[in-house]
């Protein structure tokens, strides 16, 4: 079982439902995912969303990457990748870890690439969370395609074009 946890700063737009918003793109990343097992396991996985603004994002960028500026998501795994078979099998209770978005890279990005800012949140969030699944884009060519194409089929479920599309 998936549980998600988020909150939004008031920099967000407090008409979106970012909680319902962090939870199914969470879900839907998880089913697309090779963990997707995890979603009726006895384990009951955790995850938290954060959706906040630049200068939090920047100074988290800074102490844990030691890159001073903000940039779109930060993914902090808890848990090893080769762990997750095993916890899901034992069941319990484990915290997968934590997602954050900042929200005016976010915005920026959305409005660069002509799609509601809600949808490159989704997006955000899938790729975050593939990430506390141990998937990796800075690995390599075959490691980002697998990764895309995961989160292709995760917002696709979710109704969300294709990110990686190029327009011509």
């Amino acid at each position: 079982m998936i549980l998600v946890e988020a909150d939004a700063s008031e920099e967000w737009d407090s008409s979106t439902g970012w909680a319902e918003l962090a939870e199914a793109a969470v879900r839907a990343a998880v089913a697309e995912s090779d963990a997707a097992g995890l979603l009726d396991s006895a384990l009951v996985a955790e995850v938290s969303v954060r959706f906040t603004g630049d200068d939090e994002v920047k100074a988290l960028n800074a102490a844990w990457r030691r890159k001073d500026k903000a940039t779109n998501v930060l993914s902090f795994p808890m848990v090893a990748p080769e762990q997750l078979a095993a916890l899901a099998e034992a069941g319990g209770e484990a915290l997968l870890g934590d997602v954050v978005l900042a929200h005016g890279v976010c915005a920026a990005e959305a409005a660069a690439r002509g799609v509601p800012v809600a949808d490159h949140a989704r997006h955000l969030v899938v790729h975050g969370t593939l990430h506390l699944l141990g998937y990796d884009h800075e690995r390599g060519d075959a490691d980002a395609e697998a990764m895309e194409a995961v989160e292709r089929r995760a917002l696709g479920a979710l109704g969300v074009a294709d990110p990686y599309e190029i327009h011509g």
